[in-house]
């Protein structure tokens, strides 16, 4: 399968060179010195469940020299993938799919948007990795698995295929029963973990373990499962219970991306997150105070990381 991973970061990064090193035929898009040191180097991923190189990795910038491909894997921030959809067109083909991975609920429908619903499969991504250099790619842990499927929740030939491949390459796969429930489960979890994480600047282990931020994980899902019901969205009420579960299981060192992003001075996933949360939910009339709170106090820090405002001194 010819397969392009259109942003070759932490998580597109990870299950390109997984995919690359099963034997498919894998193009990653980068840029800057990321895409010098692939070039030159290889991709680089040290990884919990053992370190491995792509050398040669196939990598370029510009989507219109990797020509059609059978799947875009969509590895880009969320506030990046309307641009990256426009920029994808010359790779998108009749039978092309289009695999949003994104930490979010917006992104499959911002390419359904632009480049057709057919081509779209939504999923989510379960693990904890980034960008620890040029070229080079870090997996501290999590499941390392990916959730998918149509975004109408039919039964597809090509969803077949692709838990297959992925499967081929040592990566856990699951065809959602339904997919928008899929997405807000993941919602649900990554957001009120990135806010909080993101005000406090404490790691996944300490979050879990201070009473008084565990209690604010737990009001920040629960904020999002109004919003999902009020929005039709059937997610059940154990989900919470499940996912303070699955807290516990994760690397007590782990932060989200959003996390990293802004304690490093970096554009974040904010507006997709907990301002897509605020967002939805005084639409739908359910009051989400907590992420309110996370939104207004990040955003700050959000609008100064892209040259926005200016702190003093």
């Amino acid at each position: 399968m010819r397969i392009a991973i259109f942003g070759a970061g932490g998580v597109g990064g990870y299950f390109g060179g997984r995919l690359s090193r099963a034997g498919e035929d894998v193009l990653f898009l980068a840029r800057g010195e990321h895409l010098r040191a692939i070039r030159e180097h290889g991709l680089q991923v040290e990884s919990v469940n053992g370190d491995f190189v792509i050398h040669p990795a196939q990598a370029v910038e510009n989507p219109a020299q990797g020509g059609r491909v059978d799947l875009v894997i969509v590895g880009v921030k969320a506030w990046q993938v309307p641009e990256a959809a426009e920029a994808m067109r010359p790779m998108v083909g009749p039978e092309t799919s289009v695999l949003t991975l994104q930490n979010g609920v917006e992104a499959p429908d911002q390419v359904a948007a632009v480049l057709g619903p057919s081509v779209v499969l939504g999923g989510s991504a379960n693990i904890i990795s980034f960008t620890a250099g040029p070229g080079r790619i870090r997996h501290l842990g999590g499941p390392a698995s990916i959730r998918f499927g149509e975004l109408d929740n039919r039964g597809s030939e090509r969803s077949l295929m692709l838990k297959e491949t992925l499967s081929r390459a040592g990566i856990p796969a699951e065809i959602a029963p339904e997919t928008r429930i899929a997405l807000w489960e993941k919602f649900l979890f990554i957001v009120p973990v990135g806010g909080v994480g993101a005000v406090t600047r404490a790691p996944i282990g300490l979050l879990r373990t201070i009473p008084e931020t565990k209690r604010m994980l737990y009001q920040g899902m629960r904020e999002i499962l109004g919003v999902a019901h009020a929005r039709g969205i059937s997610l059940d009420e154990t989900v919470i219970d499940r996912t303070m579960r699955f807290l516990d299981t994760l690397p007590p060192e782990g932060t989200t991306s959003m996390q990293r992003d802004i304690m490093g001075g970096h554009p974040s996933e904010l507006e997709a997150w907990n301002g897509a949360v605020v967002r939805l939910g005084k639409r739908a009339g359910v009051p989400t105070p907590l992420h309110d709170f996370l939104y207004s106090s990040l955003l700050p820090m959000e609008r100064k990381s892209r040259g926005q405002v200016r702190f003093p001194g």
